[in-house]
């Protein structure tokens, strides 16, 4: 029984490792079905919702539980729904696809606020060193140059990683690494990428593509 039961642990752990060794062999480019599917497989309480501004202009992404609060407080309304309904103890609210203020917000058309959340959405949810595009809870991020050896927490410093990069990577250098290399320059998130990125993610949804300006385009 013993013995049986460490070949079924050896299988699992050579299974593992075969994984790992496939993810990490080589990078490759991410397309925009991984990025729909990164974004869209998280939980249903932080799946991506569409805010559009008073006007209806697209002007950011942010998750289910922060639509419904704003809803709930007011603040939006719910222009789009995504079929799934939340049941709460005192009434059942219908999860939104897509908000809209309530009152015009002006948005500033320079870089935006350095956090989390942009810098996973500049990086499409995907680690900037092997390309594997994971959920917000899978990833980290780090620092290219590490806090250790004076990096700083920039935008041009930041990236998307997942976990096991991270580990692979520690306290070293891009430099120092003869496997490990940067997807892309990581850059400031402006107003111009993040519309960028909000069409790619709701390329395929037709709750979203109405207010994505798809409707100007000529029919196939």
């Amino acid at each position: 029984m013993q013995a049986s039961h460490m070949s079924s642990k050896m299988r699992k752990q050579r299974a593992q490792g075969n994984r790992h060794a496939t993810h990490h062999s080589s990078p490759r480019l991410t397309t925009e079905l991984d990025v729909r599917i990164g974004v869209f497989r998280q939980p249903a309480m932080q799946t991506p919702v569409l805010v559009l501004n008073a006007s209806y202009e697209p002007i950011n992404i942010c998750g289910a539980r922060r639509a419904l609060v704003l809803v709930l407080k007011g603040v939006a309304r719910t222009e789009e729904e995504q079929g799934a309904v939340l049941h709460a103890a005192r009434m059942n609210v219908a999860m939104p696809s897509v908000i809209r203020l309530l009152e015009y917000r002006r948005i500033p058309h320079q870089t935006r606020a350095l956090s989390r959340k942009n810098i996973l959405l500049r990086d499409r949810n995907s680690c900037q060193y092997c390309g594997i595009v994971l959920t917000a809870g899978e990833l980290t991020l780090d620092h290219v140059v590490p806090r250790s050896r004076g990096g700083l927490s920039t935008w041009e410093n930041l990236v998307a990683c997942c976990h096991e990069c991270n580990r692979r990577k520690g306290n070293q250098l891009l430099h120092e690494l003869t496997e490990m290399k940067l997807q892309r320059e990581p850059r400031s998130f402006s107003l111009h990428t993040s519309r960028h990125i909000m069409r790619m993610i709701g390329s395929a949804d037709p709750s979203w593509r109405r207010y994505l300006y798809f409707e100007s385009e000529p029919a196939a």
